[in-house]
């Protein structure tokens, strides 16, 4: 796809490509991958996305494949082999947050019957369909972020300030961010 007109920021990177073309902005509504979104945007904060993709597969081989109930009774000793392997951020508490967060993420789908539920309320359950036609135009955060953030926090989350929260509703499809002119923008789409 050399000539299709894509967001600039994964511009030049295959995988950066891949990630933004099959990924990006595509509405999720599985727990697991929620949980690992989540969890990878957790990781990601001061850090480049592309960084953490590279890592991705890394990060699933050392935190169970995100499952989100192994996580929520991981031992000392697997905290300690994780900060000790070089292929994923060694943030102490970043990977701590990991237990932290599958725990408060399964006290949510009690609560609420799924993430999915409980996450996409926060947008009505329907996507975001921005119509920014730069890069400078997209914000850092917005007030549903922060709300995001709030609640997340009171619920016990770590790791979910509202750039994180804002960076998880666009990869996580709850707000579709692409440019006007990229082709996975709906308004390209319809031109097609």
């Amino acid at each position: 796809m050399t000539d299709t007109n894509r967001c600039p920021w994964c511009q030049g990177d295959e995988l950066y490509e891949k990630y933004h073309d099959m990924e990006w902005g595509i509405p999720e509504h599985s727990d697991a991958r929620l949980f690992e979104l989540l969890i990878l945007e957790g990781f990601q904060a001061g850090l480049s996305w592309i960084t953490i993709l590279r890592k991705r597969e890394d990060f699933r081989a050392v935190f169970e494949q995100f499952d989100y109930k192994v996580l929520a009774n991981w031992p000392e000793e697997k905290l300690v082999q994780a900060m000790q392997n070089p292929k994923i951020i060694r943030n102490r508490l970043k990977i701590e947050s990991v237990k932290t967060n599958a725990r408060a993420f399964i006290e949510i789908q009690e609560k609420f019957g799924s993430f999915d539920r409980f996450i996409w309320g926060f947008v009505a359950h329907s996507p975001i369909l921005n119509q920014f036609h730069s890069l400078k135009e997209l914000p850092p955060s917005t007030d549903i972020s922060e709300q995001m953030s709030k609640t997340l926090k009171k619920q016990g989350f770590r790791f979910v300030g509202p750039t994180i929260c804002y960076a998880f509703m666009q990869a996580s499809g709850m707000v579709n961010d692409h440019l006007t002119n990229c082709f996975r923008h709906p308004m390209q789409q319809h031109e097609q």
